[in-house]
């Protein structure tokens, strides 16, 4: 066992390697071993690149080749086995020759789940699993989450001063109160980037009117979540707000009243439809991973709904005092500020 949980560290250490824009699918490493040496390696690069495995094998030098038919493969997750944007790994696996294969740990998106296995036993290869498991789900939190609850792992995010609130008075034609420093900004703009999509509300539309880009980082612009559960948002109103002026902005409107625009996805709620079915509904629509861009209202909601997996909290060392409005939402456990 000791010298499976040397190869399954490399791979570990590999998958760590794989840049942020991987997801929706998850980090992935792969070592091949023949004898005592390393003849292959490789991780998971890119959404709809080859997997990790697949660059393991074709890192295989020609000389080497023939150690595959003695050789064993070290992967960090289950091979899949469905074809998606590439070929299923685990045929590969079997076309490669290869004999042995151990996985760290077991895929929980319902096309692979225990399916890789099997296409491997069933063709005759020796399969050991669970080597250091529990590292290996901690490379990929979003994807675990999302494919074992079907919902998106849930970011709340907000900032707020120091005494607690999350905007002042202010007139409606005045934009929201900044608390954050433009490297805190800068910061936003890369989380946004490592999600799929950004969940806001009707209101915080019309009371803000934010573009919810990544302007102030590389990387692709997220999905944006718009909960309109009584149908404010119309055409009229769509039309003087940024975030609809992108046409290649992808929109999903959680609403009562579909929205006739291009590019936007209509999922029909109704006022009292729960945030749970919301988050649900998302994850249905192939949304694994999610910040909140709201107000104190929705975050409030999914607190006491413990419909969130990590808080990133922005607080400023000014106060706001007889100014602050919209009071930043409380945590389990947490008092309300003292008047």
């Amino acid at each position: 066992m000791d010298y499976d949980l040397r190869y399954m560290r490399r791979a570990i250490q590999l998958a760590k390697s794989s840049p942020a824009d991987t997801h929706p699918n998850p980090n992935v490493g792969a070592v091949i071993v023949a004898g005592d040496r390393i003849i292959g390696e490789g991780y998971h690069r890119r959404c709809g690149q080859p997997h990790a495995e697949v660059n393991a094998v074709a890192s295989v030098a020609p000389a080497d080749r023939p150690l595959l038919a003695d050789a064993t493969i070290y992967v960090t997750l289950e091979p899949c086995s469905h074809y998606g944007k590439t070929p299923p790994c685990a045929r590969l696996i079997i076309d490669s020759g290869i004999p042995r294969v151990v996985i760290a740990c077991g895929d929980p998106f319902d096309k692979v789940r225990g399916r890789g296995v099997a296409m491997l036993r069933d063709a005759g290869v020796e399969v050991v699993e669970g080597v250091l498991e529990d590292e290996a789900r901690r490379l990929n939190p979003k994807f675990f989450t999302a494919h074992t609850f079907q919902r998106p792992f849930v970011t709340l995010k907000w900032a707020q001063s120091a005494d607690g609130f999350m905007d002042a008075l202010r007139d409606p034609s005045q934009p929201a109160f900044r608390f954050s420093t433009p490297l805190d900004a800068a910061l936003v703009h890369r989380e946004r980037a490592l999600h799929d999509a950004l969940l806001t509300t009707a209101s915080t539309l019309l009371s803000d009117n934010p573009r919810l880009d990544v302007r102030l980082w590389g990387g692709p612009n997220p999905a944006v979540a718009v909960i309109d559960r009584c149908g404010v948002i119309d055409e009229t109103a769509a039309s003087r707000l940024n975030l609809f002026s992108r046409p290649d902005r992808r929109i999903i409107m959680l609403t009562s009243r579909p929205l006739q625009l291009p590019g936007v996805e209509n999922v029909e709620v109704t006022p009292a439809t729960p945030i749970s079915e919301m988050l649900s509904l998302l994850y249905r629509h192939g949304i694994t991973s999610i910040m909140t861009e709201c107000g104190p209202r929705l975050l409030q909601s999914l607190i006491d709904a413990r419909l969130y997996d990590t808080v990133r909290v922005y607080t400023s060392p000014h106060t706001l005092g007889d100014r602050g409005t919209a009071p930043a939402p409380l945590m389990p456990g947490k008092a309300e500020p003292a008047p």
